[in-house]
């Protein structure tokens, strides 16, 4: 087996390892899980519309990917975890962003709609597998 390779990204990853003593991404041989991204800036200052907020978690989600040697067209799978239900703006967003960023793959995808997550003004957050060969 591998030895794990943690990642940490500059800003708010540095922000969350420090104080959270957590890192942005594990790679195990080809596999690499990252962790929840919110759609957070360096500051954790989280964007007042939903659709805005979506977008920078695929954004970090990007940056994670990036810093562990991955791009989002290694992405297998994806967990997306939603506070206050699923409107239609939330999947209509996703799958956009989807075709953006995995234009050539439709990974499998589970949603789960919960109360609350890390941040009081997260709404959305996402983590993704990847297998880079």
């Amino acid at each position: 087996m591998s030895k794990p390779e943690f990642f940490v990204v500059p800003g708010a990853g540095d922000i969350f390892r420090k104080e959270l003593h957590f890192s942005s991404a594990v790679k195990i041989g080809d596999r690499i899980e990252t962790s929840g991204q919110g759609g957070w800036n360096d500051s954790l200052q989280i964007p007042e519309k939903i659709e805005d907020e979506i977008a920078a978690a695929f954004r970090n989600v990007e940056l994670v990917l990036q810093t562990a040697g991955a791009t989002w067209a290694h992405v297998v799978h994806v967990n997306t975890y939603h506070v206050g239900g699923f409107p239609p703006i939330v999947n209509e967003t996703i799958v956009k962003l989807y075709r953006q960023y995995m234009p050539n793959h439709a990974p499998i995808w589970t949603q789960v709609g919960i109360e609350e997550l890390g941040l009081p003004t997260m709404r959305f957050e996402i983590r993704v597998t990847a297998i880079v060969q």
